[in-house]
């Protein structure tokens, strides 16, 4: 019952932690913390070395209009980061907006869930067998992004899909292919051991109570010099009709998988 009670309240009671981000980004700032995006991150530091430093990485897996307010209150404080979109939540026009800006937006992707699901596979060895198709899927999935964005994406973000838990079988393996990348110009996937090495803490948001994992940015500030802070819209604002559909979606896919 408690469990339901919070999933009710995230999903629909809580207030809006908008105010709450926009405190951290100035606080932030106030730390002398450079905040910057995945891609900004990957270029080689000044010669003097690199600032303290916060990486934004923002999964768009639902609801962007908390995305988009999230980007308009980086813009009132000059912040640069990086917004990965799913298939299900593109919007090239928000997108431009974010790379006209200096910020980054790119792919949230999922083949392998949606690979399973589609062809009602819930076997790990079985999907990896069709590795090679779903490899091209990608491919021809991030070309589609990319013309209709107009930018050449060179990091991507592996995302999380039930279907991934069930199958013990993450998305990124897609990735574990130096030919595709190499063919597709990617530089980084956001869980590379390459990239999350260079951060000294990692941070994830997380629904109420706990808000955070392992520790909160607020707290994080002046104690570690290179952070990668990952949100998610859904988390910081309610958002009603959005939520409703994501979770019929969900269900739907579920009983029919």
């Amino acid at each position: 019952m408690k469990r339901l009670f919070r999933r009710l309240y995230s999903d629909y009671l809580m207030p809006s932690r908008l105010p709450e981000y926009e405190v951290l980004l100035r606080d932030a700032a106030e730390h002398g913390y450079a905040q910057v995006s995945v891609r900004d991150f990957l270029r080689p530091p000044p010669a003097q070395g690199r600032a303290p430093t916060i990486v934004h990485r923002h999964d768009i897996d639902s609801d962007l209009r908390t995305a988009a307010r999230m980007f308009a209150c980086e813009v009132r404080h000059g912040v640069r980061s990086s917004f990965y979109f799913r298939l299900s939540t593109l919007d090239f026009g928000l997108m431009r907006d974010i790379e006209d800006y200096g910020s980054e937006a790119s792919y949230h992707f999922e083949e392998i869930a949606t690979f399973a699901k589609r062809q009602h596979i819930k076997d790990a060895d079985e999907v990896r067998r069709h590795l090679p198709a779903i490899r091209e899927e990608f491919a021809a999935n991030l070309r589609r992004i990319e013309e209709g964005l107009g930018v050449k994406l060179r990091t991507v973000a592996s995302h999380g899909d039930f279907a991934n838990r069930r199958l013990k079988l993450i998305n990124n393996e897609i990735l574990a292919d130096d030919t595709l990348r190499a063919r597709c110009g990617i530089a980084c996937e956001t869980y590379d051991s390459a990239l999350l090495d260079k951060f000294d803490l990692y941070i994830s948001d997380r629904p109420p109570p706990q808000l955070y994992h392992p520790m909160s940015p607020h707290a994080a500030l002046g104690r570690y010099r290179s952070i990668c802070l990952l949100t998610h819209p859904v988390q910081w604002e309610t958002n009603w009709r959005d939520t409703t559909r994501c979770n019929l979606r969900r269900l739907a896919e579920g009983l029919t998988w």
